[in-house]
């Protein structure tokens, strides 16, 4: 039997006409350590888009993410914020601070060894698609900067260059995933039997259902569960010291206490504008 996590080895090629094989990758702690759309909103901050408030929101659920796993609750509640903040912003303006974020903070977070496996199928002739809740904004971004074939993102809705706060379709996570990579097959002719797919958490189950060889990669405690009930490979990139928990990392760390700062400051401000006004 082969071995669904070395691209080299597949299914023998049968004589009748087959679709093409693909290799369909999570973003978040998958090929990056924790949430690409969290240093986005940074980056987003750091040039004025939102307010204090907004960034220890993100911030906290950045935490979470990398503690305990994805929530649907936070991530429907971090998503309808950001589309508040984006109505009537440039998405020029985005994608160019999209790009500047990759190079600045998502190039230096990408594991090792998801990057080793991606480029193997690259090697293999395998086409490879980025699926992931990330805006395809910056999905296509990371998909391009890794010589992926491209990436199926949340699609937020824009009008003559501008975010109108609305998404096209639903946030693409959990079975809209699935829902996504069986409409890409058939448009372009991929046999998902033959194919492989990656995910770190029990919402990537339905895609990692789709295909013939699913691959857990840095599982969280529910898909690692879920993984040796079913028989499918796991593997851990993120280190030893990560390797029975989903840690948090000195970057994480040192962002967290950025965050912290920003509370404090806001604090004393609001303390000081309180007595001097008496």
């Amino acid at each position: 039997m082969p071995d669904p996590t070395e691209p080299s080895t597949g299914a023998p090629a049968p004589t009748a006409p087959v679709g093409r094989v693909a290799a369909f990758f999570d973003v978040d702690n998958t090929i990056i350590r924790g949430a690409s759309s969290f240093h986005l909103a940074v980056g987003l901050y750091r040039r004025g888009f939102f307010q204090r408030a907004d960034i220890v929101r993100f911030a906290v659920h950045q935490i979470r993410y990398l503690t305990f796993g994805e929530n649907r609750q936070q991530i429907d509640e971090v998503r309808q914020r950001a589309l508040e903040i984006m109505h009537g912003r440039s998405v020029a303006e985005v994608v160019a601070i999209a790009e500047d974020i990759y190079d600045e903070v998502l190039s230096l977070r990408i594991f090792p060894g998801t990057q080793r496996l991606l480029d193997q199928h690259l090697r293999a002739g395998h086409e490879v698609w980025l699926v992931t809740a990330t805006p395809t904004e910056i999905a296509d971004i990371i998909a391009r900067r890794l010589g992926a074939t491209g990436a199926l993102g949340t699609i937020a809705e824009h009008k003559d260059g501008f975010y109108t706060g609305r998404l096209v379709g639903d946030l693409l996570h959990g079975r809209a995933k699935a829902e996504a990579v069986r409409a890409l097959a058939d448009r372009e002719g991929l046999d998902l039997e033959r194919s492989f797919a990656y995910g770190d958490s029990t919402n990537d189950v339905p895609i990692l259902s789709e295909v013939g060889f699913p691959c857990a990669i840095n599982p969280d405690g529910r898909l690692r569960k879920h993984a040796a009930e079913v028989g499918w490979p796991m593997r851990e990139f993120r280190g030893r010291r990560n390797a029975t928990r989903r840690g948090v990392d000195a970057a994480t760390i040192a962002g967290s206490a950025w965050v912290l700062g920003l509370v404090v400051r806001t604090a004393r401000r609001a303390i000081r504008s309180r007595w001097g006004a008496r």
